[in-house]
């Protein structure tokens, strides 16, 4: 997402309580917003649930937004955090529903499109990652979902550049041995 200058003002004014502002932001991130979600759920009624999510989340703390990084860079946290959060919450209903009927089965990857099925395994993985080693799964998030830079990934977690080169790495491994042979 890479927004403009008057976004990124709109976002300061916004963060120092100027709730007109924060309106108008709301309004002009919005589309971004689902486009982004729409790239981390498959389904489009997931995605519009994690996009209201994210911009839910941005109103509620946008004061917290201190300009030290473009507001761009927080609010792709923000909606892949939401993003996240979201089908984590799905996957918790699908379980609880299924657990009244037939066993929970993995869809059948004939029956599921290849780009659907990988970002449901994906979202897995990541589950996976955070819960295991947090901080190896913040520094992918920032570099392969937030596509900061490397260098932007260091200063916003406050390590050396070389730490995190080395998360993101061991994190795309742990990834890539959680999904298995079929994606090397």
């Amino acid at each position: 997402m890479a927004l403009d200058e008057l976004t990124e003002d709109l976002a300061r004014s916004a963060a120092g309580g100027d709730h007109r502002a924060l309106g108008e932001l709301l309004r002009r991130i919005e589309p971004d917003v689902m486009r982004h979600c729409s790239r981390i759920l498959p389904y489009r009624q997931d995605a519009e649930e994690a996009s209201q999510d994210t911009l839910l989340a941005v109103a509620r703390n946008i004061g917290r937004f201190e300009g030290r990084a473009r507001f761009s860079t927080w609010l792709h946290i923000v909606t892949a955090n939401c993003a996240r959060t979201t089908y984590r919450s799905l996957k918790r209903r699908a379980a609880e529903q299924s657990s009244d009927e037939l066993p929970m089965q993995k869809p059948d990857v004939r029956r599921v499109s290849v780009i659907a099925g990988s970002r449901l395994d994906l979202l897995d993985a990541m589950e996976a990652l955070e819960a295991d080693k947090p901080d190896l799964a913040q520094a992918l998030v920032l570099r392969d979902i937030v596509q900061l830079d490397y260098n932007e990934v260091a200063e916003h977690l406050g390590i050396p550049l070389g730490t995190a080169k080395s998360r993101i790495h061991q994190a795309r491994k742990y990834v890539q041995a959680a999904l298995g042979d079929d994606y090397r």
